[in-house]
């Protein structure tokens, strides 16, 4: 097959020196992601995953009462897929999104079954916090856990969780590199090196470099650059112990996107600009001093004891840290001046810089044991957690710099020269310590009559420390210090059950109901001073539940998994306002129901496939503002999602492709006959992408891959105002050599 990533565009000095200095004198290499190492399924089926890693989850995946998708690195590597957001495109249900005010943030956003989810991503079951991009050099596989999953997490899991599972050394010499080179300058390189280096004790180093324009764009470009080492001793014995640790860096230049004028359903109350014509994709309305840099640290130690009998111990310990600080040029309101010469129209801008350092402690013990009651065997999971998470963020102004000049139109310079935001005083310090203890347990009844329950019962307390900071716009002088200090604390107590019953021994019937709470400042540990937000300690917590129902089927002499389920989630107490009694309290409601079904294995020997369809439909209930705006909907959810990869083996040769359709997403979710400003929807859309590959010798393997085969233009993300969007990646094309030694 044929193995590497990304479909992003890199050019690169310390990418060579990083990868030489990965592959020691053994000069081994093998792409991280080539060998046919085991990840939980038969090698036989390289799409196909039996079980997940997380050792919370007691059955294999067809018994288990719950949609999870696990995406492995095969599929990854024939699709050259680089970053998690590439990789979750596999997933129907899945949309990116921008960050807040739809400004571009470093960092992985996006929506799953109508809720937010970025704050939701975890890498082997310790939530991973931080702006950073997740590039996939160093994973395994990815796990899609739909549902409300409080029981797994904890606090804030309306819709599910992204668990990430880490490459570790194993008792082999295992050695891969793979050499990227695309159009629009894209350069990446990877390797995985894993050498026995005594009894029972291994060590394991993957490298990753990239240094890439962005198709389509001036100006905007990524670069990173990443080292994971790792050592095990007491590999194939009762007692293991992993070391392992990530780090990853990058110097990005920042997109601020597009103005959506000239976009089908675009609408501006000035009929000049209403008929304006698009923007050249080219345009950059930002500064070339603009800049985007992330550092993020995470060291791991895991030790693992077999007791016997089916009993195995795990102890996890993490310390993680990302610092991220960008500076952006934001776009907003067109201006025509002179409607008649569009030459002559601007398009307002602002600055801003974030500067935020993310931290986490975590400890984690599970105790995975088997054991019969009478008649029932038991298979159960407890397990306790210990956390500390913490996040700082900067406030920035540009007051006393000057007005900030707006950006031509059509024709942008981005050696215009910007004030650069300074640090004024103002912060928002938060910080949440938990403690969790969590209990789940399959009863077999009989062999085709499964119940499993879990049960995480969690102390958690917020603290928020915050200063803002009141200026004179003209000299930027310091005219009021505010500050604003808040805590809460609480007992959760979240929980699912589900009843599965094997009609055959290679399928499953099942339905499942959770619940699951997200207390305020879940997403950032900040808390608000405003008596009707959602993030004030006063509230109470939003409470999620979820039932769901289902069917999975191995079929095809279990090379191929099928598998339909139906759902409702409900997310209430959100705050909404009472015009009656001109109060706002914990009466509205979002609802989600939805039907997916997935297809993933082989059909034969030489046929791959993974696909999925998702229908959706979203409503908010009694969703009031204080100004009497009533929203139905949701955002930036589409009601129709459809993902296709396959792929098909002759001889030396593989030819594969894919597409993936969204159907509109809307932007303005307003019950309103007024006329929407802007972009009122992400329209419909569908790629397709194509893979060839080629099989040099045992060693050696080539592969091409086109992105957006038929040049499809179309919006990816657009900002909550609908004025500034950004578009999907045109045609581009990445050849990758594939080694392994």
């Amino acid at each position: 097959m044929a193995h590497i990533r990304s479909r992003k565009h890199p050019n690169t000095s310390h990418l060579l020196a990083l990868v030489a200095a990965a592959l020691p004198a053994a000069a081994t290499a093998q792409e991280t992601s080539l060998p046919p190492m085991t990840v939980k399924a038969s090698a036989e089926v390289p799409y196909k995953a039996d079980s997940a890693a997380n050792p919370k989850f007691t059955q294999p995946l067809l018994d288990t009462p719950q949609t999870v998708q696990v995406i492995k690195k095969e599929v990854l590597q024939e699709q050259g897929a680089a970053s998690l957001m590439e990789a979750l495109r596999n997933t129907p249900g899945i949309t990116m999104q921008l960050g807040e005010n739809g400004n571009t943030s470093a960092g992985d956003s996006f929506m799953m079954r109508g809720f937010a989810t970025q704050t939701a991503t975890f890498v082997d079951g310790i939530r991973d916090l931080g702006a950073v991009t997740r590039d996939v050099f160093n994973l395994e596989q990815i796990e899609i856990v739909k549902g409300p999953a409080g029981a797994d997490i904890g606090r804030g899991s309306q819709s599910g969780y992204i668990n990430l599972i880490s490459k570790l050394p194993a008792a082999a010499d295992i050695n891969s590199a793979s050499v990227a080179l695309g159009s629009e300058d894209y350069k990446r390189l990877t390797a995985d090196v894993n050498q026995q280096v005594g009894d029972g004790v291994a060590v394991r180093v993957n490298v990753m470099a990239q240094d890439a324009d962005v198709a389509g764009r001036d100006y905007v470009k990524n670069q990173s650059y990443a080292v994971a080492p790792a050592i095990a001793f007491g590999l194939n014995s009762p007692t293991r112990f992993y070391l392992y640790s990530q780090h990853v860096r990058q110097d990005n230049v920042p997109d601020g996107g597009l103005p959506s004028i000239g976009m089908s359903g675009f609408f501006n109350a000035n009929a000049a600009i209403r008929a304006g014509a698009k923007v050249d994709r080219d345009n950059f309305y930002g500064s070339k001093k603009d800049y985007e840099k992330v550092d993020a640290d995470m060291v791991t130690a895991k030790l693992e004891h077999d007791f016997g009998g089916g009993t195995v111990l795990r102890n996890l310990t993490r310390y993680g840290r990302t610092e991220m600080d960008r500076v952006l040029t934001g776009i907003n309101a067109i201006t025509a001046a002179d409607p008649a010469n569009p030459a002559r129209w601007t398009v307002a801008r602002s600055r801003q810089r974030v500067d935020q350092v993310n931290e986490i402690v975590a400890n984690q013990t599970t105790l995975n044991t088997e054991f019969a009651t009478g008649a029932f065997r038991h298979e159960l999971v407890t397990g306790i957690e210990l956390m500390s998470e913490k996040q700082e963020t900067k406030n920035f102004s540009v007051a006393g710099l000057g007005a900030i000049t707006p950006a031509n139109l059509y024709n942008p310079n981005a050696s215009d020269l910007l004030p650069m935001p300074y640090h004024a005083g103002g912060y928002t310090s938060g910080e949440t310590k938990t403690a969790a203890a969590y209990v789940f347990d399959t009863l077999k009844f009989t062999d085709s009559f499964h119940l499993s329950g879990g049960l995480r019962y969690e102390h958690y307390k917020t603290e928020t420390d915050a200063v803002s900071v009141t200026q004179n716009a003209v000299t930027g002088a310091v005219t009021a210090v505010t500050p604003f200090a808040d805590d809460v604390s609480d007992n959760l107590l979240s929980w699912k059950v589900g009843a599965l019953y094997k009609p055959a021994a290679n399928g499953s019937v099942y339905a499942a109901y959770a619940r699951s709470l997200t207390p305020p400042g879940s997403a950032n540990f900040a808390l608000s001073g405003t008596l009707t937000n959602q993030q004030n300690s006063a509230m109470d917590p939003q409470e999620t539940i979820n039932v769901e129902l289902g069917t999975k089927w191995e079929l095809l002499d279990k090379r191929l998994n099928v598998s339909a389920a139906v759902y409702r989630t409900e997310n209430d107490k959100q705050t909404s306002f009472d015009a009656v009694t001109n109060t706002t309290s914990q009466f509205g409601k979002t609802r989600v129901e939805g039907v997916e079904l997935g297809l993933v294995g082989q059909i034969t020997n030489f046929w791959q496939i993974t696909a999925g369809i998702a229908k959706m439909r979203t409503k908010q209930i009694d969703q009031v503002a204080t100004n009497g705006t009533v929203s139905d909907g949701v955002r930036w959810s589409p009601d129709l999602t459809a993902t296709l990869w396959t792929s098909y083996t002759l001889c030396d040769f593989t030819l594969g492709g894919g597409a993936r359709y969204t159907s509109e997403q809307k932007r303005d979710i307003a019950v309103s006959a007024a006329t929407v400003p802007n972009m009122p929807k992400i329209p419909s859309s569908w790629v397709a992408d194509l893979m060839a590959a080629y099989r040099v010798d045992k060693n050696v393997n080539l592969r091409l891959n086109v992105y957006n085969l038929f040049d499809e233009e179309y919006i990816s993300t657009l900002n909550n105002s609908g004025a500034r969007m950004t578009l999907g990646a045109p045609r581009t094309a990445v050849l990758s050599a594939n080694f392994q030694f």
